[in-house]
């Protein structure tokens, strides 16, 4: 069965505005504290079809644009150690269906991290829409998920003199998303 589109959405395509939308990521540290940061959204498509589950997604993030606020880090980040962001400059998501589930909206896709692909499920929400000042029809979305990252072949680490390991395996991913209507 379809679910009709929310209110105000109409069907179409959506480029994902970088400049408005934000990816970002917190890991834990030391198994204490978390570390967050965010990474450019290069670029982005979301088709609206004409109910819910018709629609879908692309994006692009620009892996060496990591920020973490600290650069020793960030340098770190994009080396072979972790992503290999030489190597693979791009993170990717293409969408592969979306499911309704009473109010809860699931994009499943595949995700390439590292030059790695794997299935990942996207915990979505459509925030609404708005008209911008220069007249641009705008969407928003939210999205979450949480990978573990040795699936994407990130395998680095430290152990700890207290027991555990520096950088937790799990790593959870938040997209804010502004989207501009082509319609």
């Amino acid at each position: 069965m379809a679910t009709p589109l929310p209110a105000g959405i109409a069907a179409g395509t959506y480029d994902i505005d970088p400049s408005h939308s934000t990816a970002a990521f917190s890991v834990r540290h030391a198994g204490i504290a978390k570390v967050r940061g965010t990474i450019d959204i290069a670029s982005g498509t979301i088709t609206v079809g004409e109910d819910v589950e018709s629609s879908g997604v692309t994006a692009e993030l620009d892996a060496k644009s990591v920020n973490t606020g600290d650069s020793g880090r960030d340098q770190h980040l994009v080396s072979a150690d972790f992503w290999g962001a030489d190597e693979n400059p791009a993170w990717t998501f293409q969408s592969g269906g979306v499911q309704v589930d009473g109010g809860d909206i699931t994009v499943a896709g595949d995700l390439t991290i590292n030059g790695i692909t794997k299935a990942v499920e996207l915990a979505g929400e459509f925030t609404g829409t708005a008209t911008d000042p220069f007249g641009n029809a705008r969407a928003g979305f939210e999205a979450s998920t949480e990978i573990n990252r040795k699936d994407f072949g990130i395998t680095w680490n430290a152990a700890l003199e207290t027991g555990g390991v520096l950088v937790s395996d799990k790593v959870k991913i938040t997209l804010d998303v502004s989207a501009i209507s082509k319609n």
